[in-house]
């Protein structure tokens, strides 16, 4: 699901469309996680870096996919091999984006609210269509005027409903400015 077809899913009223939320990708503790569909061990390194709750994104089915494929194959194989690299490059890429939200948002003045803020669950709602509207073109604007979504990476719309936060909180435009200034679209 593209940022664009996130966006057809919110109706005009601002609330999020339920019929396209999905259950958690992952469930259980820690320590011994599966996904919901099957029952694949994942080790610390494959746990989804958003937690045990969360909204089912691209991101997430890609990397599931990938995690499934590599671990029906044979060990050490050339496309193991091939697969473990990918599943790594991915969960990177994601902790460098959560990282860069971080420390924005910890630049901001959001040291203790940090956590909470970046935490995105299927439970999580999005604010009224005013709100909502601004959030959207915030992060249009993040995607096209700075470099905190690496090439090809992409927009994850869980970040639309933090930035449905920062909104509320007054916090969305100084948000832009502050990546905009520290991820500048030439940087990579």
């Amino acid at each position: 699901m593209g940022l664009k077809d996130f966006f057809r899913t919110v109706c005009c009223c601002g609330a999020y469309n339920k019929t396209k939320e999905k259950e958690p990708l992952l469930r259980n503790n820690h320590s011994v996680t599966t996904y919901s569909a099957e029952s694949v061990a994942l080790s610390d390194d494959e746990w989804n870096l958003w937690g045990s709750s969360h909204i089912e994104s691209d991101d997430d089915r890609e990397l599931y996919n990938l995690i499934v494929t590599r671990n029906q194959l044979q060990h050490d194989t050339e496309e193991w091999e091939k697969l473990n690299y990918d599943i790594h490059t991915l969960q990177q890429t994601h902790r460098e984006v959560r990282g860069r939200w971080r420390k924005i948002l910890e630049k901001l003045g959001f040291q203790k609210e940090v956590d909470s803020l970046l935490l995105v669950s299927k439970l999580s709602t999005l604010s009224d269509s005013e709100n909502l509207s601004e959030a959207k073109e915030v992060l249009l604007k993040l995607s096209e005027e700075t470099s905190l979504f690496p090439n090809g990476f992409g927009v994850q719309e869980r970040y639309l409903f933090v930035l449905d936060r920062l909104v509320s909180l007054d916090a969305a435009e100084e948000f832009f400015k502050m990546a905009k200034k520290k991820y500048p679209k030439n940087s990579e």
